[in-house]
């Protein structure tokens, strides 16, 4: 096996590999090829002698991955995708709305907003709107900016120059296009940092996003009860599908909401970036990715070949067959 982590985070790829050679991992078995996906990734994944890749990132990458597969000689062999999201909340006037700004805080905040499935969108039933907004408007007041090293920091930096800049480009086109909300004041580590300083805008509507922008920006649009279905649609028709939110007590509404929406994962009353690996499965649909989900029973399989063994055994009464789950192959 091959870990080809991130080019930005080789350090902490480097420590993870360390510590699975320390537990047992023989050396010739796991290596760490750390590099830019331009030079390190194409290679590894144009190499006849890859039998499978498992890629965590954005859409755009897995998508060339995917392409470069099909391309090359040798194999067909699978590929095993889990990518972003322009993941929705959906709230009506049933909820309880310190709960709905905790989570809304903590899913489209915390990890700067860096987390795949990170809230990138709020709907917010009318009825309730303005006292949501006004009490998101003050719980991001309080949010701390600053070295994630500190206890008292609520949100760090985002990952390079590169991923603010993409947001700083956002947050201007918002400024024209939709209506700012809140901005959270930097802390003076922002000074000496990458750090973007969490925002919250109201737009029309999901459908007005171009793709999904990886941070700390929160995009909030209003609706009326009457216009759930085309709230639902809306988010479909977007083409991602890995987290929904949806903070209701009404228990048809969020069946209602579950049985239509195309997502990979669901949460209700709750935030939507904490699923447990091994509690709760995790990955998405569409552009979201291939599945299947993390943690889920049909995960390790796909890292194996399957083949059958059927046996003539008319003598003891009947046929067989045998299914069994063999090692994917060097």
């Amino acid at each position: 096996m091959i870990a080809k982590p991130a080019e930005q985070t080789p350090l902490i790829a480097a420590r993870a590999v360390a510590l699975l050679h320390e537990a047992g991992v023989p050396g010739d078995i796991l290596h760490l090829l750390p590099g830019s996906g331009e030079e390190i990734g194409a290679a590894l994944t144009a190499d006849e002698r890859i039998s499978g890749v498992a890629f965590t990132g954005g859409t755009d990458t897995a998508q060339s991955i995917n392409r470069t597969l099909a391309d090359r000689k040798g194999p067909i062999v699978p590929l095993i995708a889990e990518t972003g999201g322009q993941n929705a909340m959906i709230v009506d006037s049933s909820a309880l709305p310190e709960q709905v700004v905790r989570d809304a805080v903590d899913s489209a905040f915390r990890s700067a907003g860096q987390r795949c499935s990170a809230l990138r969108v709020l709907y917010l039933q009318d009825d309730v709107a303005d006292r949501i907004i006004a009490m998101l408007t003050g719980a991001m007041a309080e949010l701390r900016v600053g070295d994630p090293g500190l206890l008292e920091s609520d949100v760090g930096p985002v990952i390079d120059v590169a991923a603010r800049e993409i947001l700083e480009a956002h947050a201007a086109r918002l400024e024209g296009e939709g209506r700012l909300l809140a901005r959270t004041p930097p802390g003076v580590d922002a000074e000496h940092g990458v750090f973007f300083a969490p925002c919250a805008f109201e737009i029309d509507g999901i459908e007005t996003l171009e793709r999904e922008v990886f941070g700390p920006i929160l995009h909030v649009v209003r609706f009326d009860r009457d216009r759930l279905d085309a709230v639902i649609d809306a988010i479909n028709t977007v083409g991602y599908g890995l987290t929904l939110g949806i903070h209701s007590r009404i228990d048809s509404t969020v069946a209602y909401i579950r049985d239509r929406a195309g997502v990979g994962n669901i949460y209700v009353n709750r935030n939507q970036i904490g699923a447990v690996v091994g509690v709760q499965p995790f990955g998405g649909e569409g552009l979201s990715g291939t599945g299947p989900k993390a943690g889920g029973p049909r995960y390790l399989h796909r890292f194996a070949v399957e083949r059958t063994v059927s046996t003539d055994t008319t003598a003891a009464g009947g046929n067989t067959s045998l299914l069994s789950l063999q090692d994917m192959p060097e």
